[in-house]
């Protein structure tokens, strides 16, 4: 449809659907206000609105479906004070490598130089850095094209947001329809860096593998593990990894690498090379000396991303994508000889208790889940009790936040159940992390979605707990809960609930959730433990 506008214009509305529709995008995230009202109108019915309650929900939303299915996310917000609310969430997608496409409203062009009311002011500037691209169109008839190029960039790796903020009139605008370019943006890695990585590895007598996860993104997987059984080398999974790096399971598996210098140095210096697979060298969460990076030991960094490449304080980088990297490398490489080590013995299933500890209420967890069922994290206190007792085996099995920032995880399993429609997901939440981003059940609710919300309640930030031990902080305020009522919250947005104290509510709670149709949360009190994540500062 032309709208009387002569032959081959179209208005930016209808030039922008249509792109969307040629670019594989039926699905839209968004959170409206009036400045994004003459978008919205007229709703095309091909086209899915997904409504979150709040900006941070919204973003975290698409992220999950972003990261769930390899494909860009379209997000509206709304003007500064959306963008404004949904920052944090911009930050995770921004570390996650999550691609997707953020439209935000704006006020009129006319009213622009006045500071109106719900104007921005240097739209564009607001969301850098943790974007890729950012831009307020010169032009209303420039916002097609504008969306088409943010498009191509948030699928160019490393993945990620990118932002095109819009005034409200653009919309109705006359302008030329934009089609979709063919769009090939993955590069090989030199091949003269692969030899000179194949010919230290082949000269190293105990090679170790740190597996990050671009692997799981890059759809991969197995892959990498052809390659680490090629070279017989164990494989440990990089710190804080948001996705599946490695099969748990498996017998070169050698576990996580914790997020301190110290501790990463005395793991992996007694190896004669390093290579880094999809992960930065490395991602540090506490000070300390990495004395690893001044052994001498070779370290080879096989990644798509140029900034972690160029800010590692040591190594050999191999830019490229490693999908064509890894099976490139593993083809210049001979098999190795080395026999594969046992599987790593699990550990004894956790003792039950009143109430039940972390560890056994994960241990169950882990049992009740379904073949195939999908887990979203967000419970950074509990996560070494998790990876002890529920190892990851399935490739896109996992997700988590690469930036620590909280209010993540709900919002983020809604986003992948809309993903992977038919699949049971598991949102594995504190109750600390609930409450940034709680209203993200209704979603889930409104789209009837199989998630199991799992909310291990310790009445209090239990990570915050851990860490005052490490920094020797004593009687530090805003750490504790209490009286928070998760049950109560979910039943008033219409999800069903239990609450569980003892192991034995524990099994027919998680069994309800994992059966039902819809939304279904389980509130776990937990005992106040505190977790070890890092040694204490001696």
């Amino acid at each position: 449809m032309m709208d009387g506008m002569g032959t081959g214009r179209v208005t930016v509305r209808e030039a922008v659907f249509e792109m969307l529709r040629g670019l594989g995008i039926d699905t839209v995230f968004g959170n409206p206000g009036s400045t994004e009202l003459p978008f919205l109108d007229r709703w095309p019915r091909d086209i899915r609105y997904v409504l979150g309650l709040q900006e941070a929900s919204v973003v975290g939303m698409a992220d999950g479906y972003a990261r769930a299915t390899g494909q860009c996310a379209f997000v509206n917000l709304h003007s500064a004070a959306g963008v404004g609310h949904a920052l944090g969430n911009l930050f995770t997608a921004y570390r996650n490598g999550a691609p997707m496409v953020i439209t935000a409203g704006q006020q009129t062009r006319s009213l622009l130089p006045n500071l109106p009311f719900l104007g921005a002011s240097e739209a564009a500037s607001f969301p850098r850095p943790y974007v890729k691209f950012s831009i307020e169109p010169a032009r209303a008839e420039d916002v097609p094209a504008a969306i088409a190029q943010a498009h191509r960039i948030a699928m160019q790796r490393p993945y990620g947001p990118t932002f095109v903020s819009i005034p409200a009139d653009d919309w109705a605008a006359a302008c030329q329809p934009v089609v979709p370019r063919a769009w090939f943006p993955d590069t090989a890695p030199d091949p003269a860096a692969l030899a000179e990585a194949a010919r230290a590895i082949m000269a190293a007598r105990r090679p170790v593998l740190v597996v990050g996860p671009d692997v799981d993104a890059e759809g991969c997987g197995p892959e990498l593990v052809m390659l680490a059984e090629r070279i017989g080398a164990p494989v440990w999974t990089s710190p804080f990894s948001s996705r599946l790096s490695f099969p748990e399971d498996h017998p070169l598996f050698a576990g996580h690498l914790h997020a301190a210098p110290q501790q990463v140095s005395d793991t992996l210096i007694g190896h004669d090379l390093v290579l880094v697979i999809g992960a930065p060298v490395f991602t540090f969460h506490v000070a300390g000396e990495c004395g690893l990076f001044r052994s001498g030991t070779p370290i080879f960094q096989m990644t798509t991303d140029l900034e972690a490449a160029s800010s590692a304080p040591a190594g050999t980088a191999v830019l490229g994508a490693l999908r064509l990297g890894i099976p490139a490398l593993a083809a210049l490489l001979p098999e190795s000889g080395r026999s594969l080590p046992a599987p790593r013995p699990r550990p004894a299933p956790p003792a039950p208790s009143s109430p039940p500890s972390a560890a056994y209420a994960l241990h169950r967890l882990h049992a009740a889940m379904p073949e195939g069922a999908v887990l979203v994290e967000e419970a950074p206190s509990h996560r070494p009790a998790m990876q002890q007792q529920m190892p990851i085996r399935e490739w896109g099995g996992f997700f988590t936040m690469a930036s620590g920032g909280l209010g993540y995880g709900l919002p983020a399993a809604v986003g992948v159940a809309l993903g992977r429609p038919g699949r049971r997901v598991v949102c594995l939440i504190g109750d600390g992390s609930f409450m940034y981003s709680p209203q993200a059940l209704w979603t889930a609710v409104q789209e009837k979605l199989p998630l199991a919300v799992i909310v291990m309640n310790n009445a209090g930030y239990g990570a915050m707990r851990s860490f005052s031990r490490v920094l020797q902080v004593r009687d530090a305020p805003g750490i504790d809960l209490p009286g928070i009522d998760f049950v109560a919250m979910a039943r008033g947005m219409g999800c069903p609930a239990r609450a569980v104290a003892t192991p034995g509510e524990l099994d027919a709670a998680l069994a309800e959730a994992m059966a039902a149709e819809g939304p279904f949360l389980v509130e776990v009190a937990v005992d106040a433990a505190i977790a070890t994540l890092y040694d204490e500062k001696k």
